[in-house]
């Protein structure tokens, strides 16, 4: 290689690493501004946070906190969160334009809807997990306490609870993504995904085994709905497949 070819190529690595510096910067700016009125309102937002289970504990019994720094620390690390979660549509558009221009223009059209498509999948699966599975999962385990147990949860070990239930059902819920990926990057074919339908379920269900307390009832909220999904992307896949395939045919015939 010669030198001007090398002057170049670490020009090049320089400008990618500026730019790469300057999303991560801005990417920052935005979780910091986030996270400035998730702070002013940090014992509203745990409040809201913790609202499926002090809806479903017996009379009296309240949430506690065994550390003297839990009551400031634990509505702080859920502002810190909360700000993330919000922001994290512009972090993800901050890396897509670290991306894109290395990518093809047929590529762009594919990777635009699945970036919206997972983010949205995302969201959606924090919410299915505070409004339908923690209702369901606090009623059964305020049900099953035994008597004479007071049901009283220290307030770090629910939010890293619930933290972890959130990300979890998040990350199930990009189950479409994942399939869509897997048949357009040709690792597996649409007909094997279709085929495999049964060792799929049970492997969903393990997942949800993993994934969610030990009992029936979280591990079926987690797992009927990833199926579900399976399913869905399963079509999205056939769909996009044929697209693909209608364009290919369409640059041959132009060609």
């Amino acid at each position: 290689m010669s030198e001007e070819s090398e002057k170049l190529a670490e020009g090049t690595l320089i400008s990618h690493l500026l730019e790469l510096r300057d999303r991560i910067i801005r990417a920052l700016i935005v979780v910091i501004v986030a996270f400035l009125p998730c702070a002013y309102f940090t014992n509203e937002i745990f409040s809201f946070v913790a609202q499926p289970l002090l809806s479903k504990l017996p009379k009296g019994a309240t949430l506690i906190a065994t550390s003297v720094v839990s009551p400031f620390m634990t509505p702080f690390k859920l502002s810190m969160f909360v700000a993330v979660f919000i922001a994290m549509p512009f972090v993800l558009y901050q890396i897509w334009a670290f991306v894109a221009p290395g990518l093809y223009r047929h590529e762009k059209r594919f990777a635009i809807p699945l970036v919206v498509s997972s983010i949205v999948l995302f969201y959606s699966g924090v919410a299915f997990a505070y409004f339908v599975v923690f209702p369901a999962m606090f009623s059964f385990f305020a049900s099953t306490t035994p008597t004479g147990v007071a049901m009283m949860t220290d307030i770090s070990s629910y939010l890293d609870f619930v933290m972890t239930m959130f990300l979890a059902f998040g990350v199930a819920f990009e189950v479409p993504i994942a399939v869509v990926l897997l048949v357009l990057s040709g690792l597996v074919s649409l007909e094997k995904l279709k085929q495999s339908r049964g060792y799929v379920l049970v492997g969903i269900f393990v997942i949800a085994a993993f994934l969610t307390p030990p009992d029936a009832v979280s591990q079926s909220i987690m797992a009927f709905p990833m199926y579900f999904l399976y399913e869905g992307g399963l079509i999205m896949a056939r769909v996009l497949n044929k697209m693909r395939r209608d364009q290919a045919e369409n640059e041959e015939a132009e060609a």
